[in-house]
């Protein structure tokens, strides 16, 4: 018997070492480093029980490859076809991470119960009768949906030998294990060999192949991070429990763009699709308040109408508070100096508070000045005028800076009834008759006196 070979690996990284060290070299992390055993006989296929004799793959000419059969595979929900690019490419690997708890298994299950393709459920986590009670709730009557409950990827691979799936499904890649490896299950060196499996059964049948994986404390996915590089699409679940919506959002798509948002509701019978989301992040308040502001906001090629509250008081203890949700905390002390400095509001001995409703996160520079209309709204104790909203980045002179797709903006804002939106005045707009009055400005001082008087 050959002798049993171990090496270092860290655990948050994945980088290997030869000996136990300290800190990790590489993510500068502490006693991170843990031996675990590694494989001590030849790799081999993921069918090579049942196939001795494989094709010796040969270079091709990029104008000799064919993708004509390269069809995307509908998965019939149009939230996850927008954030794949148009659907389930054959032979990808799909990698789906988020919280405990927020949705995961209940996206993946209800997407494989409603796939018309043969589909193989494998659950390392739940019974077939836990799998089944969950999936009365959603969708009771499947025909194409196989469960299994396994863990080892090589009873997994007779299974698939012999069921033939469209697309399999593995939740979740931590509680997988191959005989090729010595460690314990969810170690580095067992993810990274049931996935360089999956990979090579995925890319030799064209089979789609979705992963589910866990994450760490502070939100990334669990295992080494090269993980994430093998794969072809990273996807990351997330949503507040005090909400009942959920964001599906692309970190990595080397297939489509990695900006797309998908938006779902937590419901009893599974998560629904939201199409409109604009309707469901903004509240539906009759009587003016102040401190409250609507962005137009642009994610992927999904334009958003976004609710952005403020609340500015004077500060009773000594050090005034900055507290931001769903917003830059950075960007907000930026925009706080702007409006100090260029347009004399005097705010540094007040709390500012932030909110964006709906619990979602927003980067776009284009909900500046609803920001800061927001704020200023709350400082003065006026409403701002129903059916105002706001699409413009400021800068830090005090002036309106133009953003992309604007008539995009404008459209969205129009279809949802409002009356007014602020755009810069640099910005060129190539809509013809608009119903929806356009404010051009080029500085703060022109927004006040618009809103303000």
């Amino acid at each position: 018997m050959a002798k049993t070979k171990t090496a270092f690996f860290c655990q948050n990284c994945g980088t290997q070492y030869a000996k136990w060290v300290g800190q990790c070299s590489a993510c500068k992390e502490w006693n991170t480093v843990v031996e675990e055993v590694v494989q001590k006989e030849e790799k081999s296929s993921w069918k090579a029980a049942s196939s001795s004799k494989r094709k010796i793959a040969k270079p091709l000419r990029v104008n000799e490859i064919s993708i004509d059969k390269e069809i995307r595979l509908n998965t019939f929900d149009l939230e996850f076809n927008r954030v794949l690019g148009g659907g389930l490419v054959p032979g990808a690997l799909v990698l789906l991470g988020g919280e405990p708890g927020v949705g995961k298994s209940t996206l993946i299950l209800q997407i494989a119960l409603k796939l018309p393709y043969k589909t193989l459920y494998v659950s390392g986590e739940e019974s077939q009768k836990q799998i089944k009670m969950r999936a009365d709730r959603i969708h009771p009557n499947s025909e194409t949906c196989f469960i299994l409950t396994e863990t080892k990827t090589q009873n997994i691979f007779q299974q698939i030998e012999v069921t033939e799936p469209d697309i399999v499904v593995i939740d979740s890649i931590q509680t997988l294990h191959s005989d090729y490896i010595e460690s314990a299950a969810g170690s580095i060196s067992q993810i990274r060999e049931c996935t360089a499996e999956l990979i090579k059964f995925a890319k030799e049948t064209n089979t789609p192949v979705i992963l589910i994986g866990h994450i760490t404390k502070d939100g990334s996915i669990a295992g080494p991070k090269i993980l994430e590089h093998m794969v072809d699409t990273v996807l990351q679940f997330e949503g507040d429990r005090n909400y009942v919506y959920r964001i599906l959002r692309a970190l990595k798509n080397r297939f489509g763009s990695t900006a797309e948002l998908g938006i779902y509701e937590m419901q009893g019978g599974g998560l629904r699709q939201v199409n409109n989301p604009s309707e469901i992040l903004i509240s539906k308040n009759d009587e003016g308040l102040s401190g409250t502001a609507i962005a137009s906001t642009v994610e992927g090629m999904r334009p958003l109408m976004i609710e952005i509250q403020a609340l500015v008081s004077t500060a009773v203890y000594g050090t005034p508070q900055r507290s931001t949700t769903g917003y830059n905390a950075k960007r907000l002390n930026m925009l706080l100096a702007v409006l100090e400095k260029r347009a004399g509001f005097k705010l540094g001995a007040k709390d500012v508070f932030l909110n964006i409703t709906g619990g979602i996160s927003v980067d776009d520079p284009a909900i500046d000045l609803a920001v800061i209309a927001a704020i200023l709204s709350s400082n003065e104790d006026i409403p701002i005028e129903k059916g105002v909203c706001f699409a413009a980045e400021v800068g830090l002179a005090g002036e309106i800076r133009p953003v992309q797709r604007v008539d995009q903006r404008i459209l969205e804002a129009e279809k949802l009834g409002f009356t007014a939106i602020y755009v810069s005045k640099n910005n060129k707009i190539g809509l013809k008759n608009p119903k929806i009055s356009i404010e051009m400005v080029s500085k703060i001082e022109d927004v006040v006196t618009g809103l303000f008087g």
